[in-house]
C-alpha cells in the first residue's frame, strides 16, 4: 500500500518539488487545493511560515501519511524587499516541522507592485510579459538568471523537512 504525501497546493512547481524528494515507490504525491490561512501575498517570514504550516495541517487531514505546505512570500529588510519561502511538514502524530530556503532581493519595480497591493505572481507575469511564471521558473528563476528555479528552491526546503522527519523517526 502506498502512503499519500499530501501537498497543500495544486501549483505544479510545489508538487514537482515534493515528488523530487519522495521518489520511493511507496509514496503517492497528491496536490490539494487548500488555503494557507494567511493573506494571498504574505509580507514577512512569520506570515509565510504560518501559511506553510496552515497548508501542511490541512493537507495531512486528507487521509495522508504526511502533509506538506510550501509558501512563498516576501520579507522587507533594510536594503529592500526580499523573496522568502517556507515549508512545513505535518505527520499523523501531529508533529510539525518547518524549514526555510533561499532569500533573494527583488528589483524596486517589483517591490513597488507588491507594496501597491498586488501578488508577486501577478507582478512577475507583468514584469516578464509571461504567463504563470509562478508555475515555472518563479521569481527566483528570473532574478537568478535561471540558475535556481522555483522547483529547486522548494525541493531544497522539502529535503530539509524530510531529513528532519527521518531524524525524529529514528530518535523518538
Amino acid at each position: 500500500m502506498k502512503h499519500i504525501i499530501a501537498v497543500g497546493s495544486k501549483n505544479k512547481t510545489k508538487i514537482k518539488a515534493v515528488q523530487e524528494v519522495f521518489t520511493s515507490g511507496q509514496y503517492d504525491v497528491v496536490g490539494y487545493d487548500v488555503g494557507s490561512g494567511v493573506s494571498d501575498q504574505p509580507f514577512s517570514d512569520a506570515e509565510t511560515k504560518a501559511g506553510a504550516i496552515g497548508r501542511a495541517k490541512q493537507s495531512v487531514q486528507m487521509d495522508a501519511f504526511i502533509g506538506i505546505g510550501l509558501e512563498g512570500g516576501v520579507e522587507p529588510m533594510d536594503d529592500g524587499l526580499y523573496l522568502c519561502n517556507w515549508g512545513a511538514l505535518v505527520d499523523q502524530k501531529g508533529r510539525v516541522l518547518t524549514a526555510s530556503g533561499a532569500k533573494i532581493g527583488l528589483p524596486q519595480e517589483v517591490a513597488d507592485g507588491l507594496y501597491n497591493g498586488y501578488e508577486l505572481k501577478t507582478v512577475m507575469d507583468a514584469y516578464t510579459n509571461k504567463h504563470e511564471v509562478s508555475h515555472y521558473e518563479g521569481a527566483v528563476g528570473i532574478f537568478s538568471n535561471g540558475l535556481i528555479l522555483r522547483e529547486q528552491m522548494f525541493s531544497h526546503v522539502v529535503r530539509l523537512l524530510y531529513g528532519q522527519w527521518l531524524f525524529y523517526q529514528k530518535h523518538s
